[in-house]
Order: C-alpha cells, then sequence, then structure tokens
C-alpha cells in the first residue's frame, strides 16, 4: 500500500527535511547546531520551521521503522525510569530494554506513579505482541511491584511474570539511560510535552538503528543513510 506523502506541501525538498532532522536526532547537536551547519551549505531555516520538522517527521521515522523492527525480543526486561527536564520541569521517561540492549519500548509522562507504570508496561507488551517477557528486572519502586502484580493475576500463575527487584541487577538499562543522556545533555530540556515526545521519537529511533537492531539495516553511517531515505522511497 503506498503512503501519503509527508512531504506534500513543503517548501524544502525531502533530502534537506531528512538530512536536518537525522543530524538532529542522531548526533549531540543542538537546534542551533543544526542551523548553523545548513547555513554553511547555503540553506536558511528559521527555528520555527526546523521545530515542526522535528515534531513531524521524529514521530513518522519511527512509525515507518517500527515495522521493520525485528519481530523477536529478549524474554528479559530491564525497565526503569529517568528524568527529562520539559519546560523547566522534570518529567520521567519510562524505558524497557531487553538483555541484549535492545529497546523494548519509551514513554514519557507528567507523572511517576503506579498508573504511568501500569500504562507505559501495557504499551510495551503490546508493542513486542507475542514476545512477552518471563523476567522483569526493576529497582525496588512499589509501582512496579504493584503493576507486575496485577499483570501476574490476569495471566495466572503458569504463565506469570517473574520479577527480580534489584538494583544492582539493572546495570544494562542504567547504562542505556547514560548514553541516552548524553545525547540529551546538548538540548538543554525541551519547551513543550509534546515537542519532547516528538523528539525523544526520533531520537529513540535513531538510536535503534545506529545499532543495527533493525531489518535491513547495516550499522555504519552510509547503511543508515540508506535505510532512512527508503523508509520514503514511496514519497517521490
Amino acid at each position: 500500500m503506498i503512503r501519503r506523502n509527508p512531504f506534500k506541501r513543503h517548501r524544502f525538498p525531502r533530502e534537506i527535511i531528512l538530512l536536518a532532522v537525522r543530524w538532529y536526532c542522531r548526533y549531540p547537536l543542538s537546534c542551533r547546531d543544526v542551523q548553523d551547519m545548513l547555513a554553511e551549505r547555503g540553506i536558511t531555516v528559521d527555528a520555527s520551521t526546523f521545530h515542526r520538522w522535528v515534531r513531524k517527521f521524529g514521530p513518522e521515522i519511527r512509525k515507518r521503522a517500527q515495522a521493520r523492527h525485528r519481530s523477536w525480543r529478549g524474554l528479559q526486561w530491564h525497565v526503569d525510569e529517568t528524568y527529562v527536564r520539559v519546560g523547566g520541569r522534570w518529567r520521567y521517561l519510562w524505558r524497557a530494554v531487553d538483555q541484549f540492549g535492545q529497546l523494548i519500548d519509551f514513554r514519557l509522562t507528567a507523572r511517576r506513579d503506579a498508573k504511568a507504570a501500569r500504562a507505559f508496561l501495557r504499551q510495551a507488551r503490546e508493542t513486542v505482541r507475542c514476545y512477552q517477557p518471563l523476567t522483569i528486572i526493576t529497582d525496588k519502586a512499589h509501582s512496579y511491584a504493584k503493576v507486575i502484580g496485577e499483570i501476574n493475576g490476569r495471566l495466572g500463575p503458569g504463565n506469570a511474570i517473574r520479577h527480580i527487584d534489584r538494583k544492582y541487577l539493572n546495570n544494562r538499562i542504567e547504562s542505556d539511560h547514560a548514553a541516552l543522556k548524553q545525547r540529551l545533555r546538548r538540548m538543554r530540556g525541551f519547551q513543550t510535552l509534546a515537542g519532547a515526545k516528538a523528539a525523544l521519537a526520533g531520537i529513540e529511533t535513531f538510536r535503534t538503528i545506529r545499532k543495527g537492531q533493525l531489518e535491513n539495516c547495516e550499522t555504519g553511517v552510509i547503511n543508515e543513510t540508506a535505510f532512512i531515505a527508503n523508509l520514503f522511497a514511496e514519497a517521490a
């Protein structure tokens, strides 16, 4: 099925739009850095236009790339939340990776409570579909124990998820948080929750692409560029 052309009514060609969004999501660059790099190439883009590109094409790239994600996931999940500054306030970024470092899913919320944990784990389990976790490793936050207990109540004893709440066993996702934070530090926070969600969709997707965790995507910047261009090949 041919998808709609997301570049319709854009003044700039798709190559420039995708290049700018890829630079911003792939490298530790600020919006100003990307604008300056484009200006060096004779392309003048104002900040509002660039922010619209990120808000539109960050989620669009994620949606198209997810369709090509390798279907398998590890059955041991590492789940934790970290902090992201949005509009001058701390918000909570819930993330899960498997034992091989593959991203399961993420969710940005305004609160850190059982309701947010429940929504995140429901979303993550829907993402993996058939590859439901056998083990979930978390820290000792009470919200995880409560929500996993609710899930196990519906699954029954034969399919119950093993919950391990040992912080020292969760180093895999802690190190993944650190790598992501290093990327976000240059941005010095986001202005709005919607803008943060859109940018994170692109950033998390490009991190997955860089690690070669997508079908037909080898590591290396040349292969990454070709992969992104191929995602939009039908939008000529």
